[in-house]
């Protein structure tokens, strides 16, 4: 007779064939052509601190010796391209107030000019971080950072690419963040190590107009990292970019934690999970929810939509025209797909067909469970 297997292996073979479904998903031919935008994000258990770590940008303190370091960054495409040449890593920790993050930046050559408050940042080499609290991949907030702590924050009520509009005058009201350079700033003259960065971010401070909901026990986020990281040269004592043959600067470098799939980003669905737990971290494994897992069929629609209304000038009227299944199995479980749509407008639904649970994308990509209807 089988003994019942320990907690933490149980959570782990569950993990594994949670990653074998959505592994098999992406074999199906319907997903083909798409693999870099479905595959899953990365993730992350982000512990609970009692003692918080004092925001100096030294990242050696007692507090922080609790915390995980992700994986490296990779290039934005993933394993489209190769590693970063330059290694880039993040922690997290959090407390009844706020959500801490510690960077570790590898770079020889520390350099920045940009140093008021809403310059774009990224015009320097720069870290930044992209939540989305509420996982509908709208309402989100951008925090950019560099090298001399100057910030650059902004909300944005959805994605550029569904028409979003960017508030820079959003200001994360009580952030406190600090950078210290192992090095010399902007010396050309030596080798530096790199820079380490830390912010203290209020959770007060990441709603607007919205209900914020509490951090609890199992609470999870949407969060990304990316690092710019620009070539240049040496002239007169400064760092410049390097140019192509017309003048303009040659592309940034973008390094992610989560790769993206695509060199955007402003894809929230394509962040990482970042989950919330009143414990120390430890070697605590996040299992992807079976909804996100569902979802992974309302983003096929969503960017075959993307595709066909660019070729067809609106939107397909049926799953059929864009030789999708209606069925999808999930885990072992059925489900049923379907669309209500017009040229100009669309809505698509995801219901398990056991637990009558319906999640939603319409075409500016807003995901959300369909509230059931009550009628007096």
């Amino acid at each position: 007779m089988y003994k019942s297997l320990p907690a933490g292996y149980a959570k782990l073979i569950f993990a594994t064939l949670l990653l074998f479904s959505a592994t098999a998903a992406l074999a199906q031919p319907q997903f083909k052509g798409l693999e870099n935008l479905m595959s899953l994000p990365k993730s992350y258990v982000v512990g609970y601190t009692k003692t918080a770590p004092v925001i100096d940008g030294d990242i050696t303190d007692a507090a922080w010796q609790q915390a995980k370091w992700t994986d490296d960054f990779v290039d934005i495409e993933g394993n489209l391209k190769p590693n970063p040449p330059l290694k880039t890593d993040i922690k997290m920790l959090w407390d009844d107030t706020c959500l801490y993050i510690a960077a570790q930046v590898s770079d020889p050559n520390v350099w920045a000019y940009l140093k008021k408050h809403d310059d774009i940042v990224f015009q320097d080499n720069d870290v930044e971080l992209f939540i989305d609290p509420n996982n509908t991949t709208h309402r989100y907030f951008e925090i950019e950072c560099n090298p001399i702590n100057t910030i650059f924050d902004l909300f944005l009520d959805k994605p550029y690419r569904n028409q979003g509009r960017p508030l820079s005058s959003w200001d994360a009201k009580g952030m406190r963040s600090a950078v210290k350079v192992q090095g010399t700033l902007n010396d050309p003259s030596d080798t530096d190590k790199g820079w380490t960065m830390e912010m203290a971010i209020p959770f007060k401070t990441l709603a607007i107009g919205d209900r914020r909901q509490p951090i609890k026990e199992g609470t999870v986020w949407r969060i990304n990292f990316s690092r710019v990281e620009w070539d240049t040269k040496v002239a007169g004592g400064k760092y410049e970019k390097l140019k192509d043959a017309t003048g303009r600067n040659l592309p940034e470098h973008n390094w992610v934690w989560s790769p993206q799939g695509v060199i955007n980003m402003h894809y929230p669905e394509r962040w990482g999970y970042l989950q919330f737990t009143k414990n120390a971290a430890g070697d605590a494994q996040y299992v992807v929810p079976y909804p996100e897992l569902q979802k992974q069929y309302l983003w096929l629609v969503y960017y075959k939509q993307r595709d066909w209304v660019r070729d067809h000038g609106g939107y397909a009227l049926s799953l059929k025209d864009l030789d999708i299944s209606p069925d999808a199995v999930v885990t072992g479980n059925a489900n049923e797909l379907k669309i209500e749509a017009t040229p100009h407008q669309y809505i698509v639904l995801i219901t398990d067909k056991k637990d009558n649970i319906t999640y939603t994308i319409n075409q500016d990509g807003f995901v959300t469970i369909l509230a059931p209807q009550h009628y007096e």
